[in-house]
């Protein structure tokens, strides 16, 4: 579940409450959890975070030893979660990596992911240089809005499917593409290719107030999601169609919100988001 917006907040609390620590011990509850790098753990010991920054949905630490920087990239995937000592879990079993530390209030960060579709992966430079041009596209709150124009024009895939897509746009997941497509009154199937220059100017400019705003507002705490500090995020409260099918459209049209069957439901209005041969406004 955790998309931009939560990896931003477990990002920025990292960077607030750790930055400056030194790490005492790692510890490994399951090795299949640690991607690559895991015969280097040995040298992230006795090194100090320097950094913490979100990428897509993934947050990644840096680390400094002797003037030579690692890194730590976390998968955030469906389920996983940053947490220090303090915030408890119905299932602490789950917890499968542990960064133990000296220098600052919280003493832990814990990697705690029940379904383990997202890893761990310790990188050098060049291993992260290479990490990051894999699996991350344009930065959705970072991309000007010419090239997401350009995006658009450039293919036939479906909206909702090209804001999802992590090697073009990092981050978005199937809550806020639907919040996000829903505010620019735009179907979910829409062609890219057949949005016009206002229609897509309108969902850029609805991309970075939804996502900022979700920020905000600490993110959406839908299932099991919390903040490292154990926090939930309040941006649940503002969402407008994502799992609302059968309720009546808050734009107050008549219709009621759809759910379209498939590997990532769509929740849409079918009256204010109609499918357009050529959508332009």
């Amino acid at each position: 579940m955790p998309e931009l917006p939560e990896a931003e907040v477990a990002a920025r609390q990292l960077r607030e409450r750790v930055v400056g620590a030194i790490v005492s011990d790692c510890w490994v509850g399951r090795e299949d959890i640690v991607r690559e790098g895991l015969s280097s753990l040995a040298w992230y010991r006795r090194a100090r975070i320097s950094g913490v920054e979100r990428r897509g949905k993934s947050v990644i630490i840096t680390f400094l030893r002797e003037e030579q920087a690692r890194f730590l990239a976390a998968e955030l995937g469906m389920t996983g979660l940053l947490l220090f000592q303090r915030t408890p879990t119905k299932f602490p079993q789950h917890t499968h990596f542990i960064l133990r530390l000296e220098g600052t209030v919280e003493r832990e960060v814990r990697y705690w992911n029940p379904r383990r579709f997202g890893r761990l992966s310790l990188f050098d430079q060049a291993g992260l240089d290479q990490y990051v041009a894999r699996r991350f596209g344009h930065d959705p709150l970072v991309i000007s809005l010419n090239q997401f124009l350009e995006l658009l024009s450039s293919t036939r895939s479906r909206l909702k499917t090209l804001l999802m897509y992590q090697q073009v746009i990092a981050g978005i997941g199937n809550i806020y593409a639907n919040e996000i497509l829903f505010r620019a009154r735009l179907h979910p199937d829409q062609s890219a290719n057949q949005v016009g220059e206002e229609a897509a100017t309108r969902l850029y400019e609805m991309m970075g107030a939804v996502l900022r705003e979700a920020i905000t507002m600490g993110g959406s705490s839908v299932r099991d999601y919390f903040a490292p500090d154990g926090t939930e995020g309040q941006y649940k409260r503002r969402h407008l169609v994502y799992a609302k099918t059968g309720e009546p459209c808050p734009n107050v049209c008549g219709a009621t919100i759809r759910r379209s069957v498939g590997e990532r439901s769509s929740f849409y209005c079918p009256t204010c988001q109609r499918m357009r041969r050529r959508c332009v406004s």
